[in-house]
């Protein structure tokens, strides 16, 4: 019993760290391409594109007609929200408070929601 020969021990020992070691790897690699898919499944249902459109006509609008309220203002205002309701499927809704003096500057308080089902946007600027 003295002089067991025990290289096949060390082989099947080898063996078991290898396969721990690759169903390690296995469990890693899985996990990081779900985070990854998920990731870019975030980023891309974010409307940035939209919201960016949003803003742009609303201060056309703020630039237009500031916090004027009359017919034409009213009916822009109404188009905006129905061009957004019927091409993105966004609830929106905006509003322009009257000039504040800021950093010695008159800016008015622009306020914006943006809401399509999946992401929900709301802003205050200044312009």
């Amino acid at each position: 019993m003295a002089c067991m020969n025990e290289d096949g021990q060390w082989i099947v020992l080898m063996g078991l760290l290898v396969a721990v070691g690759l169903f390690f790897l296995a469990l890693i690699i899985n996990q990081s391409a779900l985070v990854g898919q998920t990731t870019a499944e975030g980023v891309l249902e974010f409307p940035k594109n939209d919201i960016r459109d949003l803003r742009a006509a609303v201060f056309d609008y703020v630039d237009r007609f500031g916090n004027a309220d009359n017919l034409s203002s009213r009916a822009v205002r109404q188009d905006i929200t129905a061009i957004s309701l019927e091409r993105k499927n966004a609830v929106v809704s905006f509003s322009a408070g009257a000039p504040q003096n800021v950093s010695g500057r008159l800016l008015r308080p622009v306020t914006i929601h943006y809401n399509n089902g999946v992401t929900e946007y709301d802003e205050t600027v200044y312009y």
